[in-house]
């Protein structure tokens, strides 16, 4: 089982070798796609919306949307989220932008931590997801 780790175009690149943003695994006739947890940032690494619950939601939600359709997924594919906050009492913004992107009827398993801080001083959330995308035949 061949683990295949990506930085798509598109998103802001990670710190060169530190992390990937995801890790890909072929399982059978599907694709697990771990994704590691995503910040509010530009393409210079700077926080977008300091402290801002809803507005880092909203940027963390677009890089993630599009990691996954670098890999063929939606958020239809997502099977598992996990959220860190600084503060829970911040939840009902984000899940004002989250409810956007997920379907009610095909929602992931959740997990919303709060934590004392995150790795980016003006950081207020980080989301990981994981997804699985089932191929069709003839893909790999």
């Amino acid at each position: 089982m061949a683990k295949n780790v990506d930085n798509p175009a598109g998103v802001p690149a990670p710190p060169p070798g530190r992390y990937a943003h995801v890790n890909s695994v072929d399982v059978g006739d599907s694709t697990l796609l771990f994704l590691s947890g995503q910040c509010s940032v530009d393409d210079d690494l700077n926080v977008v919306a300091p402290h801002d619950v809803r507005g880092q939601s909203e940027r963390i939600f677009e890089i993630t949307t599009a990691i996954l359709a670098a890999h063929g997924a939606t958020w239809a594919d997502v099977v598992n989220i996990r959220t860190y906050m600084t503060d829970l009492g911040k939840r009902a913004e984000y899940g004002e932008v989250r409810r956007r992107y997920l379907l009610a009827d095909q929602l992931p398993t959740s997990t919303t931590v709060e934590v004392s801080a995150l790795f980016l001083a003006e950081a207020v959330i980080e989301v990981e997801v994981m997804a699985v995308v089932t191929r069709r035949a003839g893909e790999r």
